[in-house]
């Protein structure tokens, strides 16, 4: 993508109405956008009772999306100087409406993870495109608080995703948390044509790197296979899952080989050559991925195994962007005064403290008890990802900051789908060796296990229904060691990468969020 465009003058920032109501329509966008990776996670469970799949299964809904999010995100920049960023993302936001309706007719699992795949994919463009346009609305100096009102749209969607998909879920059906997309990307298509159009980008003609792009998308289908398949045919005991493992190895090491020698390569590797990229690039989606892992596995737990309904677990969710909200400003005005690498290792604390909480729940935790990490949590996303965006772009040429920003949020989004699939496939081996060991007391010997039969006996049920009671409960309490052992693990890993976001150099005074966002336009 190293051409040499023609001079081309950016247009004068926006003011007054149009200016708000840009804002707004490109906001409707991204929270619309965001709200999608959050909102099924409720539904899980009644999308895979409605199409008749286990819930785990379910999950493919949510990784998805993600992964071809992920495989769009890279080729946003060659789209849009082939198309012109104005119309590349009104198309983007236009196709979303379709797949999102079309996900809300699809008949069985297949199809709508087809169409959540198409979702996703189309979906690539819009949160970078509308990061650009929105700072080309406003002056250079108003950069910050630009890139914070959008961070807080980023967080508000998270809050109200769980809450909104499970009332909706509970009380209509799972497929109008896709209808609800519907008129919101109307509006923003519409409102973006009217306010935008005379702002097109310059276009120009640039080559596209086929063999780059196809390998892409085999090594990162080809993982995400592996890991979605592995727990239903007992891993690499399968052929089937050796050799999409194979494919994924190898796809990967042909892809680097040819993006390290390619002219035009469709991801930018030589990035990574720069130690705050990699550092910042590595400690964002790792921590993302951490992140995301917990954010499927919280609800699943409670709607199988803690008795609780969608909407409930919603209200459980919905706090996680409450002290986000309030704090993202503080960090977009202060990110040039302080060292965002202690912004960034504080929210690594804050992080490995709520998942430290959440790994001494039990089967008898109350609504409250299960909140407050929720609500403190929100604390740690208001530090995560200004911060580390700060300090990935830092140093980074203005022409290359669209390049290296695909490729960090290319990065993040996988590893955000990995996160999914590797933390309930862990969840679900844990748990099964927490039910051998737990049934194994069950037994005549036990004085515990022969009284709880006796007293079911005594309410009433058979000798097959008392263990079939017996079994249920063990079954909640193999998943919930299961869980905590997730959620303490991923609390020490959060440790674990404080010192590694140190490795990345400090941040020179004025080069913080607003220049290096200001540069992505």
């Amino acid at each position: 993508m190293s051409t040499s465009p023609a001079q081309h003058i950016p247009p004068a920032p926006l003011t007054g109405a149009a200016r708000t109501w840009g804002t707004i329509a490109l906001s409707a966008a991204v929270f619309m956008n965001v709200l999608d990776t959050s909102i099924a996670n409720v539904s899980l469970p009644a999308i895979a009772g409605d199409l008749g799949v286990s819930p785990n299964q379910g999950t493919w809904v949510i990784t998805s999306f993600a992964v071809a999010n992920a495989i769009a995100v890279p080729l946003t920049g060659w789209l849009s100087q082939r198309f012109g960023q104005v119309r590349l993302f009104v198309a983007s936001v236009i196709l979303f409406v379709i797949s999102s309706w079309l996900c809300g007719f699809a008949p069985n699992m297949p199809m709508l993870i087809a169409f959540r795949a198409l979702q996703g994919f189309v979906a690539g463009p819009m949160i970078p495109l509308s990061q650009t346009l929105l700072l080309s609305s406003y002056p250079r100096a108003m950069a910050g608080t630009a890139m914070a009102m959008w961070a807080m749209t980023t967080l508000v969607a998270p809050v109200t995703g769980p809450l909104l998909g499970g009332w909706i879920t509970d009380n209509i059906s799972w497929p109008w948390i896709f209808y609800i997309n519907v008129p919101v990307g109307i509006f923003a298509a519409l409102a973006t044509i009217g306010i935008y159009r005379k702002r097109e980008s310059q276009i120009q003609r640039l080559p596209i790197d086929t063999v780059g792009l196809v390998l892409l998308v085999t090594w990162i289908a080809a993982l995400q296979l592996t890991l979605d398949l592995g727990k239903e045919h007992d891993w690499f005991h399968s052929p089937l899952i050796v050799g999409l493992a194979a494919v994924a190895v190898v796809g990967f090491a042909f892809f680097l080989v040819w993006e390290l020698t390619d002219r035009h390569p469709v991801v930018d590797l030589r990035l990574f050559m720069r130690r705050n990229f990699w550092a910042g690039t590595l400690t964002t989606s790792v921590g993302y991925a951490l992140f995301f892992g917990n954010l499927v596995l919280l609800p699943l737990w409670l709607q199988q195994f803690m008795g609780y309904t969608a909407t409930e677990a919603g209200m459980i969710m919905a706090p996680v962007g409450l002290l986000a909200i309030v704090f993202s400003p503080v960090v977009g005005k202060n990110i040039t005064r302080v060292d965002p690498r202690k912004f960034a290792s504080f929210s690594f604390m804050v992080f490995a403290l709520v998942l430290w909480l959440r790994s001494r729940f039990n089967t008898q935790a109350d609504f409250v008890t299960l909140m407050v990490p929720t609500i403190i949590q929100g604390l740690a996303l208001a530090f995560f990802f200004i911060p580390l965006v700060t300090l990935t772009l830092s140093g980074i040429e203005p022409a290359r900051i669209p390049a290296a920003s695909g490729l960090s949020n290319f990065v993040r989004i996988t590893a955000g789908a990995l996160g999914t699939s590797v933390s309930t496939t862990v969840w679900e081996s844990r748990a099964a060796m927490y039910h051998a060991q737990l049934a194994e007391s069950v037994n005549l010997g036990n004085s515990a296990a022969t009284g709880a039969l006796q007293g079911l006996g005594g309410a009433g049920l058979t000798p097959e229904q008392a263990l079939a009671q017996i079994n249920r409960l063990v079954d909640q309490q193999a998943f919930m060691l299961a869980a905590n052992d997730i959620f303490l693990w991923s609390s020490v890993i959060f440790v674990l990468l404080i010192p590694l976001v140190w490795l990345a150099r400090p941040v020179k005074a004025g080069a913080g969020a607003a220049d290096a966002a200001a540069g992505a336009h």
